[in-house]
């Protein structure tokens, strides 16, 4: 049987944290991008439509 020294002990967790840290991420970036394009098109509809001229008729 070997021994597991601390350094070995100390980095069993880092690599499921770098995995969890990078899930978080994406996450918190793909949310961001959502809310960016939702807030666009909202602004689209609310801009006010420019005035319709009225047809002349004689």
């Amino acid at each position: 049987m070997t021994k597991k020294t601390d350094k070995e002990s100390t980095n069993s967790w880092t690599g499921p944290a770098a995995i969890a840290g990078a899930a978080i991420g994406s996450a918190a970036l793909a949310a961001a991008l959502l809310y960016s394009s939702r807030r666009k098109e909202r602004a689209e509809k609310a801009k006010p439509k420019p005035p319709v001229d009225p047809i002349d008729t004689d």
